[in-house]
């Protein structure tokens, strides 16, 4: 035997009910501090502060990453690597 059960509630209803905590309040000061840092612009001390923050094997290895990329970019453009990419011609 199988009973199916549908219950229409609102997300807030459904947290309520479970007796999660309700987090709005925080919500709304995340988003504010996030519309703040996008109306000011991010200077690059504090770029590389969440850098260090959200990936910090990207930060601390900057130069092994570079040279990742470069060597991607170089097995994209052919076995020359960037010696075989095409230069602008002189003036």
């Amino acid at each position: 035997m199988k009973i199916t059960f549908d219950v229409e509630c609102t997300p807030q209803e459904a947290r309520a009910f479970f007796g999660l905590p309700d987090l709005q309040p925080l919500h709304d000061v995340y988003l504010d501090r996030m519309k703040a840092t996008m109306a000011d612009g991010v200077n690059p001390a504090e770029w590389e502060k969440l850098m260090r923050t959200w990936a910090p094997g990207i930060a601390g290895n900057y130069e092994q990453w570079q040279k990742l990329f470069l060597s991607g970019l170089g097995a994209g453009l052919g076995s020359g690597g960037l010696a075989a990419a095409p230069k602008p011609p002189k003036a």
